[in-house]
Protein backbone atom coordinates (compact mmCIF):
# COMPACT_ATOMS: atom_id res chain seq x y z
CA UNK A 1 0.00 0.00 0.00
CA UNK A 2 2.59 2.65 0.93
CA UNK A 3 4.66 1.34 -1.99
CA UNK A 4 1.79 1.55 -4.31
CA UNK A 5 1.67 5.66 -3.13
CA UNK A 6 5.56 5.92 -2.78
CA UNK A 7 5.50 4.69 -6.74
CA UNK A 8 2.56 6.93 -7.27
CA UNK A 9 4.34 10.57 -5.61
CA UNK A 10 7.33 9.86 -7.58
CA UNK A 11 7.30 12.44 -10.05
CA UNK A 12 6.48 15.09 -7.00
CA UNK A 13 8.54 13.20 -4.58
CA UNK A 14 11.37 14.04 -6.77
CA UNK A 15 10.62 17.95 -7.75
CA UNK A 16 10.18 18.78 -4.28
CA UNK A 17 13.35 16.62 -3.39
CA UNK A 18 15.24 18.89 -5.92
CA UNK A 19 13.89 22.09 -5.06
CA UNK A 20 14.83 21.99 -1.53
CA UNK A 21 18.36 20.45 -2.24
CA UNK A 22 18.67 23.64 -3.95
CA UNK A 23 17.44 25.78 -1.74
CA UNK A 24 19.64 24.05 0.80
CA UNK A 25 22.92 24.21 -1.07
CA UNK A 26 22.41 27.61 -1.89
CA UNK A 27 22.54 28.16 2.13
CA UNK A 28 25.40 26.04 2.51
CA UNK A 29 27.41 28.47 -0.37
CA UNK A 30 26.27 31.55 0.89
CA UNK A 31 26.75 31.50 5.16
CA UNK A 32 29.95 30.86 4.96
CA UNK A 33 30.41 33.69 3.01
CA UNK A 34 29.03 36.04 5.39
CA UNK A 35 31.17 34.89 7.97
CA UNK A 36 33.77 35.79 6.27
CA UNK A 37 32.52 39.34 5.63
CA UNK A 38 31.21 39.42 9.03
CA UNK A 39 34.72 38.68 10.26
CA UNK A 40 36.45 41.32 8.54
CA UNK A 41 34.37 44.10 8.87
CA UNK A 42 35.39 45.43 11.83
CA UNK A 43 33.14 48.37 12.44
CA UNK A 44 31.20 47.67 15.31
CA UNK A 45 27.95 48.76 14.32
CA UNK A 46 27.61 45.73 11.47
CA UNK A 47 28.00 42.86 13.56
CA UNK A 48 24.23 43.23 14.71
CA UNK A 49 23.59 43.29 10.68
CA UNK A 50 25.00 39.97 10.23
CA UNK A 51 23.87 38.00 13.02
CA UNK A 52 19.89 39.02 12.36
CA UNK A 53 21.40 37.82 8.39
CA UNK A 54 22.96 34.64 9.23
CA UNK A 55 20.15 33.65 11.95
CA UNK A 56 17.25 34.39 9.53
CA UNK A 57 19.13 32.16 6.59
CA UNK A 58 19.66 28.90 8.66
CA UNK A 59 16.55 29.26 10.43
CA UNK A 60 14.23 30.51 7.65
CA UNK A 61 15.79 28.94 4.93
CA UNK A 62 18.54 26.31 5.31
CA UNK A 63 16.67 24.44 8.30
CA UNK A 64 13.48 23.35 6.61
CA UNK A 65 15.46 22.99 3.12
CA UNK A 66 17.64 20.45 5.08
CA UNK A 67 14.75 19.06 7.04
CA UNK A 68 13.12 18.77 3.39
CA UNK A 69 15.43 17.23 1.02
CA UNK A 70 15.97 14.97 3.90
CA UNK A 71 12.43 13.44 3.82
CA UNK A 72 11.78 13.39 0.30
CA UNK A 73 14.94 11.73 -0.28
CA UNK A 74 14.22 8.89 2.08
CA UNK A 75 11.10 8.72 0.41
CA UNK A 76 12.91 8.29 -2.93
CA UNK A 77 15.23 6.01 -0.89
CA UNK A 78 12.35 3.64 -0.47
CA UNK A 79 9.82 4.06 -3.34
CA UNK A 80 10.72 -0.07 -4.95
CA UNK A 81 12.67 0.14 -7.94
CA UNK A 82 14.88 3.45 -7.60
CA UNK A 83 18.11 1.97 -5.50
CA UNK A 84 20.31 -0.40 -6.29
CA UNK A 85 21.43 -1.81 -2.85
CA UNK A 86 24.07 -3.79 -4.60
CA UNK A 87 26.21 -0.93 -6.45
CA UNK A 88 28.35 1.14 -5.14
CA UNK A 89 26.53 4.48 -5.80
CA UNK A 90 23.72 4.32 -3.23
CA UNK A 91 26.69 4.15 -0.35
CA UNK A 92 28.72 6.94 -1.59
CA UNK A 93 25.57 9.30 -1.71
CA UNK A 94 24.65 8.78 1.38
CA UNK A 95 28.11 9.43 2.79
CA UNK A 96 28.11 12.67 1.11
CA UNK A 97 24.52 13.57 2.49
CA UNK A 98 25.67 12.87 5.90
CA UNK A 99 29.06 15.09 5.54
CA UNK A 100 26.73 17.78 4.06
CA UNK A 101 24.17 17.30 7.02
CA UNK A 102 27.29 17.61 9.38
CA UNK A 103 28.51 20.70 7.64
CA UNK A 104 24.98 22.59 7.97
CA UNK A 105 25.68 21.92 12.14
CA UNK A 106 29.10 22.75 11.92
CA UNK A 107 27.87 26.20 10.51
CA UNK A 108 24.80 26.49 12.89
CA UNK A 109 27.58 26.28 15.98
CA UNK A 110 29.85 29.06 14.34
CA UNK A 111 27.08 30.86 13.72
CA UNK A 112 26.62 30.91 17.76
CA UNK A 113 30.12 31.37 18.42
CA UNK A 114 29.68 35.31 16.66
CA UNK A 115 26.44 35.38 18.56
CA UNK A 116 28.50 34.71 21.84
CA UNK A 117 31.29 36.76 20.44
CA UNK A 118 33.49 33.55 20.24
CA UNK A 119 34.30 32.96 16.80
CA UNK A 120 37.68 31.82 16.72
CA UNK A 121 38.30 31.24 12.79
CA UNK A 122 39.39 33.83 10.17
CA UNK A 123 37.80 34.74 6.98
CA UNK A 124 40.89 32.73 5.26
CA UNK A 125 39.25 29.27 7.18
CA UNK A 126 36.24 29.91 6.42
CA UNK A 127 36.53 30.69 2.62
CA UNK A 128 38.68 27.45 2.76
CA UNK A 129 35.51 25.53 4.32
CA UNK A 130 32.89 27.25 1.83
CA UNK A 131 34.36 24.63 -0.65
CA UNK A 132 33.77 21.98 1.16
CA UNK A 133 29.61 21.94 -0.21
CA UNK A 134 31.24 22.26 -3.76
CA UNK A 135 32.96 18.71 -3.18
CA UNK A 136 30.43 16.88 -1.60
CA UNK A 137 27.96 18.20 -4.63
CA UNK A 138 30.47 16.70 -6.57
CA UNK A 139 30.16 13.61 -4.86
CA UNK A 140 26.59 13.09 -4.38
CA UNK A 141 25.75 14.42 -8.07
CA UNK A 142 27.81 11.75 -9.76
CA UNK A 143 27.35 9.28 -7.47
CA UNK A 144 23.10 9.61 -8.74
CA UNK A 145 23.97 10.58 -12.21
CA UNK A 146 27.14 8.16 -13.08
CA UNK A 147 25.66 5.13 -10.61
CA UNK A 148 28.76 3.29 -10.51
Amino acid sequence: MIQDVLIWLYPWTKAFHIMAVIAWMAGLFYLPRLFVYHVERTEKEIGPVFEVMEVKLLRAIMNPAMIATWVFGLCLVFTPGLVDWSAVWPYTKAAGVLAMTWFHHWLGLRRKDFAKGQNRLTGRQFRMMNELPTVLMALIVISVVVRF
